[in-house]
């Protein structure tokens, strides 16, 4: 059984959990130990006490130590990779790819630890300096999704180290073994014990622990809207800093003058790769008229050819749900879908396939309304809607018209209405002529309304979020 990782220690528990592959439930990966409240109160203490030690710590030793990391994340991406493919159901392409993402945040704020800047400013009040520094928050909790299980993680943890700060880490409870892999090699390359503690569990045990602690300083949370506002209200009592991520419902705005080729690329690739399980995928298609039938029946053709299947098997391109609860949330979303006048144009159906797995043949759902259900909340798997509209000022009102406000494309030749839907649309992210998942490790991640709270992650702009900002005077 492989044990949680507190004060630099390996610790047991008298509870484990299998960790099952989803492209074949006959496939235990490993068992991992499970924290209570015991031991997820001893992690926080671990990372109070070494809070004060490693904030004073120096850029040189952070650099190292993240770098180092990063390395051997790179090296060993291929066999990560298999790992995260076994255990999530991305197909092995993409789950090397996530991993090398990894490796690259790693290497970014490697070098983030070095280009720590302030402010030196003349004071108003003659003879006085002012000096503005970024100083550690203190103990970061961080409660990350089953989606990315190396990618989140590893955007997270990074600017928390970097910036002087200690975590208490619970990943989801699905893919334990990516984060244990994870936390290992940070404590290969050098961090001191206590600075980053591993407490695996669920979240009604685990992360309500976190929750109910002072000495938590600050939470970074991705996951459900529910659960985001949860965190938010338990962490107002404690005026606690709080960063939530919490899911879209993400338009791509297909207009009559678009590229066909380059609209049917994007819809397939940002609805459905991944499985559709990235909080970034397309999952309304809003076409205007004219282009409408061509780029439904293109779009259908190419999602009926799609390859379900084993994750790790080469000729597949869509793996498996991540598990028996998201496939059953899947088809039921087809059927209300269906039910409130959609039609089933593609796919929806559960494959089986050699082995027993979560397999769900992509769904393309036509001649829906704003008003329905699977135009308005969020599903995140394979299954994606279309609405046809009257023109651009409609689709972009569609487009605006949800609770959620994450990532939002267009796929469109003409600069004008690039130029608008990029001011207009009310969305963190905005792509044009791209999927509307997939972003780069170094800029801004985040949403609007009811998909974000809080500062950005990602980037520079991990700051905000890691670091407190301190104004000191001096008289001569």
């Amino acid at each position: 059984m492989k044990p949680l990782f507190i004060g630099g220690n390996h610790v047991t528990t008298s509870h484990g959990v299998d960790n099952i592959n989803p492209s074949d439930t006959s496939d235990i990966i490993d068992v991992y130990a499970q924290a209570g409240i015991a031991e997820t109160e001893a992690a926080i203490a671990a990372a109070t006490e070494a809070a004060g030690p490693w904030a004073l710590s120096g850029p040189q030793q952070r650099h190292d130590i993240l770098l180092a990391a990063g390395i051997e994340i790179l090296a060993r991406k291929a066999e990560l990779g298999e790992l995260l493919a076994r255990e999530e159901g991305k197909v092995l392409p993409e789950a090397i790819g996530e991993v090398t993402r990894a490796g690259n945040i790693f290497l970014f704020f490697a070098g983030e630890a070095l280009r720590q800047a302030g402010d030196i400013l003349a004071s108003v009040r003659p003879g006085v300096g002012v000096e503005v520094t970024r100083e550690p928050v203190g103990v970061v909790g961080i409660i990350a999704p089953w989606n990315f299980p190396i990618a989140i993680p590893a955007w997270k943890i990074a600017p928390a180290l970097c910036f002087g700060n200690t975590v208490v880490f619970k990943p989801a409870e699905l893919v334990p073994g990516s984060a244990w892999a994870l936390v290992e090699i940070l404590h290969r390359a050098g961090l001191p014990p206590g600075v980053l503690n591993l407490v695996m569990g669920p979240g009604r045990v685990v992360g309500q622990a976190m929750l109910d602690d002072r000495r938590i300083d600050a939470i970074t949370f991705t996951g459900s809207q529910a659960t985001g506002e949860r965190v938010a209200a338990a962490s107002l009592p404690f005026l606690r800093k709080v960063q939530l991520e919490m899911g879209g419902k993400n338009p791509l705005v297909v207009l009559d003058d678009a590229d066909l080729d380059v609209a049917v690329h994007c819809a397939l690739d940002g609805a459905f790769f991944s499985t559709g399980q990235r909080c970034t995928a397309s999952s309304r298609f809003i076409v205007t008229e004219r282009i409408h039938d061509q780029f439904v029946g293109r779009l259908a053709d190419q999602i009926s050819a799609l390859r379900v299947g084993h994750a790790l098997q080469e000729e597949t391109q869509i793996g498996p749900v991540v598990d028996e609860s998201q496939l059953a949330q899947d088809m039921d979303y087809i059927e209300i879908a269906r039910r409130q006048g959609g039609v089933l144009r593609s796919g929806g159906e559960r494959v089986r396939r050699e082995t027993d797995g979560y397999f769900l043949q992509p769904a393309l759902i036509t001649e829906t309304t704003g008003d329905m259900r699977i135009n308005s909340e969020e599903v995140f798997g394979p299954v994606a809607s279309v609405m046809r509209v009257r023109d651009y000022d409609a689709a972009l009102e569609q487009a605006n018209s949800v609770v959620f406000g994450l990532s939002a494309g267009i796929c469109t030749t003409s600069l004008k209405y690039a130029s608008d839907f990029k001011r207009m649309a009310q969305a963190g992210m905005v792509m044009v002529n791209l999927p509307t998942a997939g972003v780069d490790y170094h800029v801004p991640f985040g949403g609007r309304k009811a998909s974000s709270y809080g500062p950005r992650e990602q980037g520079r702009y991990a700051a905000e979020f890691y670091t407190t900002v301190k104004t000191a005077y001096t008289a001569p």
